[in-house]
């Protein structure tokens, strides 16, 4: 059974943020559908590991942030890949404060989505949280990024609590020729491969590993330099 079947599906890549008290949080997902149009209601799929999962349960509230195709990796590792248990993703990002407390990510975003929880579905390791829409913004105008364009161009990868998420390293097959030395974050699981660089980041096709500045940091997530080894 080929899981990669599964990518024809379409995914979006979104921030989806909710509050619990005074605290806030956001987490990236790519789960996140409409349900009915009458009333408007739309449904998120998220791990009930993560933080966000706590404060949606506690609120009752959730916002729905639509990231536009120019969003800087970077701030997808920042929302994908960090833990609100230890630092605040909300210091340094531009975003609204609602009338219910959720806040909603506006910074990248072409526009944003509130709903109020009516009911909610254990789907085991993940909660498909069921909410009518209570509020909506347009920010910009722009093409909203796709799970395909994450992978695909961004060349992003996911995180093992996302529901999309797929061992890819168990099914790798064997290559003829040996390419250039990769390295694998090891935060993230993001590949450096040499022959496309990271050109978002100033380094440019056919630069060896070895020959990017120390300064460089993972698109991905964020991880310093020395926190990738090499890959196979």
């Amino acid at each position: 059974m080929d899981l990669s079947a599964l990518y024809n599906i379409g995914y979006g890549v979104y921030v989806v943020s909710s509050n619990k008290g005074g605290l806030l949080n956001g987490q990236i997902a790519n789960t996140v559908f409409q349900i009915t149009s009458e009333p408007a209601t739309i449904a998120v799929s998220v791990n009930k590991q993560n933080l966000t999962h706590e404060y949606i349960k506690d609120s009752k509230r959730f916002s729905v942030s639509i990231l536009s195709e120019e969003t800087p990796m970077i701030f997808i590792g920042k929302f994908g890949f960090k833990s609100g248990k230890t630092e605040d993703k909300f210091k340094g990002t531009e975003f609204v404060k609602l009338d219910s407390g959720c806040p909603a990510v506006v910074e990248n975003a072409l526009s944003y989505i509130e709903a109020k929880v009516i009911n909610q579905f254990d789907c085991g390791t993940h909660t498909l949280f069921l909410g009518e829409v209570v509020d909506t913004k347009i920010l910009k105008k722009g093409k909203p990024m796709t799970y395909a364009y994450y992978h695909e161009i961004k060349r992003g990868t996911t995180p093992k609590t996302a529901p999309t998420f797929i061992n890819q390293a168990a099914a790798a097959a064997p290559q003829a020729k040996k390419p250039a030395q990769k390295y694998r974050c090891t935060v993230c699981n993001y590949i450096y491969d040499p022959e496309i660089g990271d050109p978002d980041g100033g380094v440019k096709p056919g630069t060896a590993f070895q020959d990017i500045p120390d300064s460089w940091v993972c698109p991905v997530c964020g991880a310093k330099k020395s926190e990738f080894v090499k890959e196979g």
